[in-house]
């Protein structure tokens, strides 16, 4: 399975740092050629550097806002006119806010919308024309366990990343024939800094195993995508208490809002 990819390229969004960096070292381990894209310049192009010194793979550091509207043709037209053949997609970029969407700035719920919805699907479009061509190809699409209830406090969140799982699951049937493989990854609580969790709860939430390690999830993550999975929850924890999480009742749901608030003031 390590030599499926060898000398292949692969685009990594939201590489700089957390999941996508992982995801990003894990196909280098596997001989893969990765462009990391984040919008932090000075941290992605470290990243690609020490990548490229380690596992002795070709790497590129890109900056990119992908939550402005032309990123996505940008990003592809970067990729033609540098002769990146794109392999592997993997759609990581995202944030995460616990507050309540009357109470957050235009420019935020703006921001989670291109890069959860608008910027995914057109990366999706652009980097499938060239895979159906070649009658081959992988992309994975990152969206969260939480895609399974409505939640307040992070509505903004779990709607978008549902809209990822959906798209997602349907897009898999119709790249299919074409040889393309298509995946999503619904994660519970991830150990990155992602939803700003102090790290001694971090190391609590793995050791009794509601919190998955960043490398660890990404390894199995894409072995699962080379086979042709079609979604992967990761942990046993997550996948019973999953029909759980869309049946608690609402007054359960305000209360833990509540004491989340609480926590975050």
């Amino acid at each position: 399975m390590k030599e499926q990819l060898k000398g292949k390229w692969a685009l990594v969004t939201g590489a700089s740092s957390g999941m996508g960096l992982h995801y990003s070292i894990d196909l280098a381990k596997r001989g893969c050629n990765v462009l990391l894209v984040s919008n932090q310049k000075e941290q992605v192009e470290i990243a690609a550097q020490n990548i490229a010194n380690e596992w002795g793979v070709k790497t590129i550091g890109l900056y990119k806002d992908l939550a402005q509207g032309d990123s996505a043709n940008e990003l592809y037209d970067f990729c033609t006119n540098n002769n990146i053949e794109v392999e592997v997609l993997i759609n990581n970029a995202g944030i995460f806010f616990f507050r309540d969407i009357a109470d957050k700035p235009m420019p935020v719920i703006e921001t989670m919308l291109y890069l959860h919805i608008v910027t995914v699907t057109k990366l999706c479009k652009l980097f499938a024309e060239p895979m159906k061509n070649r009658k081959r190809g992988y992309i994975l699409n990152m969206s969260s366990i939480s895609a399974h209830t409505p939640y307040p406090g992070i509505s903004l969140y779990t709607a978008s990343k549902s809209y990822i799982r959906t798209f997602t699951k349907a897009y898999h049937y119709e790249l299919k024939e074409h040889g393309i493989k298509v995946m999503v990854v619904c994660p519970g609580a991830v150990a990155t800094d992602l939803y700003s969790l102090p790290k001694n709860l971090q190391q609590l939430g793995i050791n009794i195993g509601v919190i998955y390690r960043p490398e660890k999830l990404t390894h199995r993550a894409i072995n699962k995508l080379l086979k042709g999975k079609l979604e992967y929850i990761p942990g046993i924890i997550n996948l019973l208490f999953k029909p759980i999480f869309a049946i608690l009742p609402g007054c359960f749901k305000m209360w833990c809002r509540r004491k989340i608030s609480k926590y975050q003031k």
